[in-house]
C-alpha cells in the first residue's frame, strides 16, 4: 500500500523534495500542503503521475486546527517551515510556534517527521533567524524525539534565491559587495541531494530508521568556500566581469537598517543577515552522537555529493 508523504512548505525546496519523493520506488504519494498549495501542485501535476500526487490541502502552521486534516493517513511529513524576512514576532510564530505545532499534529497522526532546520541554529542567539531556528528544534525534540532534523548550508540549483540573486544583482551592480572581506565559509549543498536524503529517510525500512531516527543530520556539499570565492563562482558561471569590494560590517549594518523597512526585492538586505555573514556555515567536523553523517547517507544508499562546478553552469549562464 502507498505511504503517504506530506510536505508542509512549498517553494524551491519543497517541489524538489516532491519530485524525489514521488519518484520512489516506495510507491509514495505526496501531498502538498501549505498556505497556498494550488500554484505548486498545477505545476507538478505535469512532472508527476497522476497516481502519485494527491489533491493540495491548504493549511497554516499558526492555526494548529488546520493540520489535523492535512495530516489524517500520513506516514511521513516533511516540515519545511520557515521564513526569511520578517517581524521578530514573525519569526517566532511561524518557525518556532508553527514548526512546534506541526509536530504536535505529527505525534497525533502518528507519522515520521522530517525537519527542516539550518546550520548555526542556536536558541541562545540575538539574531531572530538562527534563534527561531534554535527553538524550534527543542521544541521539535521535545515533541517527536524519534524526528529526523536537517540543517543545510546554502542549498544551490535551478530557482535557487543564493546564486541566482547573485546573478542578478551582477546584471545592475558596477560590483559585487562582499562583506568583512568574505572570509566566512560556506558548503553549499546542492538540493538534489537533499531530496534524494529525504527520498532514503521516507523509506519504510528499519535499517535505515534506526540510523537516522532522533538524529541531527548536517547538509553540506563536498565543497567549502569564503564567501568571497562564492561571489567569484557567480562571475565565472555567469560569464560576467565585476569587482568584488569588501564592505565593512558597520557600512553593511547602516544599510540593512535602511533596506530593512522597504518592501522586500532583489536589494533587500537586513542587519540581522549582516549580523550572521560573521559565521561559519559549513557542517561541524566533530559532531556528537546526536548527528548522523548526510555524505555517509547518501553514499550508502544513493551516491556522492553533487559538486557546484556541476550544477551551477547549467543555469548561471
Amino acid at each position: 500500500m502507498p505511504h503517504k508523504v506530506v510536505i508542509c512548505g512549498a517553494g524551491f525546496l519543497g517541489s524538489n523534495i516532491a519530485r524525489a519523493v514521488a519518484a520512489s520506488s516506495c510507491l509514495h504519494q505526496v501531498q502538498l500542503s501549505s498556505r497556498h498549495p494550488e500554484r505548486l501542485h498545477a505545476i507538478l501535476k505535469n512532472t508527476i503521475p497522476k497516481d502519485r500526487l494527491l489533491p493540495p490541502v491548504p493549511l497554516d502552521v499558526t492555526k494548529p486546527s488546520s493540520l489535523s486534516s492535512a495530516f489524517e493517513g500520513a506516514a511521513v511529513i516533511v516540515s519545511l517551515v520557515g521564513v526569511m524576512h520578517g517581524s521578530p514576532k514573525d519569526f517566532e510564530d511561524i518557525q518556532w510556534k508553527g514548526a512546534e505545532n506541526v509536530a504536535k499534529a505529527a505525534r497525533s497522526a502518528g507519522a515520521k517527521l522530517i525537519h527542516f532546520s539550518a546550520i548555526g541554529a542556536d536558541a541562545n542567539s540575538n539574531i531572530p533567524y538562527v534563534r527561531t531556528k534554535g527553538l524550534a528544534e527543542a521544541s521539535v525534540r521535545s515533541i517527536c524525539s524519534d524526528a529526523t532534523i536537517f540543517r543545510p548550508s546554502i542549498v544551490f540549483g535551478p530557482d535557487d534565491d543564493f546564486f541566482n540573486r547573485f546573478s542578478r544583482l551582477s546584471k545592475f551592480l558596477p560590483f559585487l559587495p562582499v562583506f568583512g572581506g568574505g572570509k566566512s565559509r560556506f558548503q553549499p549543498v546542492y538540493v538534489g541531494d537533499i531530496s534524494r536524503a529525504v527520498e532514503i529517510i521516507t523509506r519504510n525500512d528499519p535499517e535505515i530508521d534506526k540510523l537516522v531516527s532522533g538524529k541531527i543530520v548536517e547538509a553540506g556539499g563536498p565543497e567549502i568556500f569564503t564567501y568571497r570565492e562564492l561571489m567569484e563562482l557567480v562571475l565565472e558561471y555567469n560569464q560576467r566581469y565585476r569587482p568584488i569590494i569588501s564592505v565593512p560590517y558597520q557600512v553593511g549594518m547602516i544599510q540593512g537598517a535602511i533596506l530593512e523597512r522597504l518592501p522586500v526585492n532583489l536589494f533587500t538586505v537586513t542587519r540581522a543577515q549582516v549580523e550572521q555573514l560573521k559565521f561559519d556555515n559549513v557542517v561541524n567536523p566533530s559532531p556528537s552522537n546526536d548527528y548522523f553523517s548526510f555524505r555517509q547517507l547518501l553514499e550508502k544508499y544513493s551516491g556522492p555529493l553533487t559538486s557546484v562546478h556541476d550544477i551551477l553552469p547549467r543555469y548561471l549562464r
